[in-house]
């Protein structure tokens, strides 16, 4: 703005030195040079002062950033900042939010790492609580070259890139996924990531993907209808085709094909976001993983002291069983993991249960709650009228 202001400035000086004479022209010129230079130091001055009020208050985050501080601080508008300090603060902010649901003194073991391409992560797990068996919440930023596997992945999607060889990527994210005891209370994951990939002619691609989405074990019509409420509360404010248009993408990508079930009642997804503008779906991105706290944890709340019996547990393990089925075979993210160089398994695979089970051609009974269940995994639902959201 302050650039295009200057120049329009010195072309309005530049119209009046053509129509007056020597004397005025100096003048003019005068004028024009100092009000230039006043503003090209108005300028830089604003992003000084810009780059000295990005404070970092590392008592939001679960460790140390990635990123070292003074990088971070000297690129306050590089969206690989923003994006690392934003799912820094959205781990803490859930991981805290679940150890408030569980025995005080459970609390998430905090494992920082580095890669040695380049980046690291941070992986937040708790496992056999007495509310949650098993519950990640990783960061990863990570930077490097992309293999070719990774590459036919992106082209796979539309993705456009100059060059075969392997390119240069930067990717960050945050990864949950929460595995309650009891049977009645639903598992939730949720991903938001943010790629920026340099082709072979010097050209940077960017896109945001994620998503969040619920796998209840026995179905509660009131909960499914909270969650995609939040959800959609949050698409809304920002555009009101992206709550129907992710719904269905979420509806059709957690499908377990070879099952002909989906894995939970969805939620939202969307992957290769990339319009309007790079702050317009952060923005947007923001707003979703903010989101999370308020569709998730009043429903664990409500049931995490229910009362289940040994069928339920076992109607429950079944069902992880299923879980498990789609993280390894069709998930993206676990592919993309795994095919990364430098790849930490134990991270990749943390969104695992502790424990599963697989009966040999299970078929719930007619009639029963288990029934039920299946009838809506085999046949998606719409939980939220047009135009209703919280």
């Amino acid at each position: 703005m302050i650039v295009k202001t200057t120049v329009r400035f010195l072309y309005t000086c530049k119209q009046a030195f053509n129509k007056n004479t020597k004397l005025e022209r100096n003048q003019i010129w005068i004028v024009g040079a100092c009000l230039g230079a006043g503003l090209a130091t108005y300028s830089t001055m604003m992003k000084s002062a810009e780059m000295a009020s990005l404070s970092i208050d590392k008592s939001n985050f679960m460790a140390e950033p990635i990123t070292d501080l003074a990088t971070l601080k000297a690129n306050p508008s590089d969206m690989k900042t923003k994006m690392e300090l934003m799912i820094m603060k959205i781990q803490k902010d859930f991981c805290k939010a679940l150890e408030a649901e569980e025995d005080q003194e459970t609390k998430f073991v905090v494992d920082r790492w580095k890669r040695e391409e380049g980046g690291g992560g941070i992986t937040c797990v708790l496992q056999d609580g007495r509310i949650i068996e098993k519950a990640g919440v990783n960061i990863s930023v990570v930077s490097g070259n992309l293999p070719a596997g990774a590459i036919q992945q992106m082209k796979s999607r539309g993705r456009e890139f100059v060059g075969s060889g392997p390119l240069p990527f930067f990717a960050a994210g945050v990864s949950s996924v929460i595995h309650p005891r009891n049977p009645m209370a639903p598992t939730i994951h949720f991903n938001y990531r943010y790629f920026e990939v340099t082709d072979s002619s010097g050209k940077k691609h960017w896109w945001f993907g994620g998503g969040t989405d619920l796998t209840p074990y026995y179905l509660n019509e009131k909960d499914a209808e909270h969650f995609h409420s939040t959800l959609k509360a949050a698409c809304d404010k920002h555009d009101k085709s992206y709550y129907p248009r992710f719904k269905k993408w979420c509806d059709d990508y957690f499908k377990i094909t070879h099952r002909g079930e989906s894995r939970g009642i969805g939620g939202i997804f969307f992957d290769d976001l990339d319009t309007p503008s790079e702050e317009k779906v952060f923005s947007f991105v923001k707003t979703c993983a903010e989101s999370v706290i308020p569709s998730y944890v009043p429903i664990l709340n409500a049931h995490k002291d229910d009362p289940y019996g040994y069928f339920e547990r076992e109607w429950q393990l079944i069902r992880r069983g299923r879980y498990v089925e789609f993280n390894l075979i069709y998930d993206r993210g676990t592919k993309f993991g795994l095919y990364t160089p430098g790849a930490r398994y134990e991270s990749i695979l943390m969104s695992l249960p502790l424990t599963a089970k697989w009966y040999y051609m299970h078929i719930p009974k007619e009639g029963s709650k288990e029934a039920e269940m299946m009838e809506v995994l085999k046949n998606p639902r719409e939980w939220v009228a047009e135009g209703k959201s919280r």
